[in-house]
């Protein structure tokens, strides 16, 4: 790569200081020679950063998050006003630099919200850039996965969770079973433990008219877990941040085969129809 020398006396660096000197550089790709990945985290997101960082420990693969103001109470209300501040948010990520992906952390966010009006508003700070959300996410992976039936284990309260299953028969997904915690406070949803998920998960795996397990929410904890209950109950298993931690690799032409973290990091993106 090319050789950088900055000039010898600049900035107050005396050519006959025989002290001080001004050493030559080369430049390399960075931290994300072959990934810069954008993260809008929700401020009370306690997980979605934690997950990641496991889940995409990949030599040249980089994540840079911004923080955008949420309401901790998780309700239509709340979660409409979030569209106010993703434009502003993504500005503040990695300004000026290169992002091959930024992704929007908040699942029933994007629903509410609708995901192609996220995708504008993170166009308006990123023209042209690829984007996704939990729940587009969600969606490519069961059709990489070849999931038609789906099993959804929220957190929500029952308004979200009749209108994210809405939501996705409109378009083409089957959630044929459904369970929630049923708690709307963000900051709970976070410690709700993983032995709860894995029951919840288990409890839905169980039914014959489920292909495959959603867990939705970027606040539930899930990502240490999948490839050992995809082993226990036979199915294939996903969630928020898992789902979306697989779609932003594929968008930016990452294929590593990564099956120590589940079935779907072992497969490319579905192709187009």
């Amino acid at each position: 790569m090319a050789t950088i020398v900055h000039g010898a006396g600049e900035r107050g660096a005396k050519a006959s200081d025989d002290t001080y000197q001004v050493l030559p550089s080369s430049l390399d790709g960075g931290v994300a020679s072959r990934a810069a990945i954008g993260l809008v985290v929700l401020a009370t997101d306690q997980t979605i950063e934690a997950e990641w960082r496991a889940l995409l420990s990949l030599p040249g693969v980089a994540v840079y998050g911004a923080r955008q103001y949420n309401d901790a109470a998780i309700t239509p209300e709340t979660l409409r006003q979030l569209a106010d501040g993703i434009t502003p948010t993504v500005a503040l990520i990695l300004p000026g630099g290169r992002l091959d992906v930024v992704a929007f952390g908040c699942t029933s966010g994007a629903m509410v919200n609708g995901e192609e009006r996220v995708f504008e508003l993170i166009r308006a700070a990123r023209p042209g850039v690829a984007c996704t959300t939990p729940i587009t996410a969600a969606r490519v992976a069961f059709g990489a996965l070849g999931a038609r039936r789906i099993g959804l284990l929220t957190p929500y309260e029952r308004r979200i969770n009749d209108s994210m299953r809405a939501y996705l028969e409109e378009r083409g997904v089957a959630v044929t079973r459904m369970a929630s915690f049923e708690n709307p406070d963000d900051n709970e949803v976070a410690r709700i433990d993983s032995g709860s998920i894995a029951r919840g998960v288990a409890a839905l795996a169980a039914f014959d008219d489920v292909d495959a397990v959603f867990v939705s929410c970027t606040s539930l904890r899930l990502a240490e877990q999948v490839a050992s209950l995809e082993a226990r109950v036979g199915k294939p298993v996903t969630s928020s941040n898992h789902a979306m931690a697989w779609h932003v690799l594929r968008l930016a032409g990452v294929g590593d085969v990564l099956a120590q973290h589940g079935s779907l990091m072992t497969l490319p993106l579905p192709s187009a129809r």
